[in-house]
């Protein structure tokens, strides 16, 4: 069953069952991914040893919210 006729057979409920539907989407796309935060975790830990070490240089916070975007 592709995706259009699930969308189609999802149209033709009732308004609390497609509410279902759509809550349980958006529950599951909501979901934490543990590597992803592994990998993010790890990374910010290399940038924070690295600037420690003076091999990464910070950019201080009123430059940041000084430029024109």
């Amino acid at each position: 069953m592709g995706s259009k006729e699930i969308l189609n057979r999802a149209l033709k409920l009732k308004p609390a069952e497609r509410f279902l539907i759509i809550e349980g989407l958006i529950e599951s796309i909501d979901q934490p991914d543990k590597k992803l935060d592994e990998m993010w975790i790890e990374e910010a830990e290399k940038r924070l040893k690295a600037y420690r070490e003076g091999k990464l240089e910070g950019i201080p916070m009123e430059d940041i919210f000084n430029e024109k975007q």
